[in-house]
């Protein structure tokens, strides 16, 4: 039995619609033995797909040509998770090194970021120090008042 691809990715829950089955097969990041396939690709029982989501590149061995969607409970016997362990250490060196997906000084900072940047813009010296940046004073002895009373 014969399955296309898209349905497939799919029907054993690798992703959540067939349309983003569909999107990363025609972005390349699904591959059979390496190629990249297209959405309408049939697989076949015992083919190894590889997909790459994020940083890692999953791969599935196909126990079942499906073109309906399972229960979370029978996926196991749709697929099996062939996956090297070297690529779960790579997610988990990602996850560690708290990595986020966007360049450096674009969109809105992180909670850390924010923080350097307060302490860059108010150093830590100054806010123990209790400065006088009462301005009153000054223009009260330019008239020649001394005191507080007018």
């Amino acid at each position: 039995m014969e399955a296309r691809l898209d349905k497939w990715l799919w029907a054993a829950r690798i992703f959540k619609t067939r349309s983003m089955a569909a999107d990363a097969c025609k972005n390349g990041r699904v591959s059979i033995g390496g190629v990249k396939m297209k959405p309408s690709r049939m697989v076949k029982v015992d083919e190894v797909i590889q997909v790459k989501k994020g940083p890692i590149t999953y791969s599935f061995k196909v126990l079942q040509a499906i073109q309906n969607r399972v229960g979370a409970k029978l996926v196991p016997e749709v697929m099996e998770n062939v996956t090297t362990p070297d690529q779960y250490e790579l997610l988990e060196m990602n996850r560690i090194s708290g990595f986020v997906d966007r360049a450096r000084g674009t969109g809105r900072p992180t909670k850390k970021e924010r923080r350097d940047l307060d302490e860059f813009i108010v150093p830590a010296f100054l806010g123990e120090m209790d400065f006088d940046l009462d301005d009153d004073d000054d223009e009260d002895e330019m008239n020649g008042y001394e005191d507080d009373t007018l």
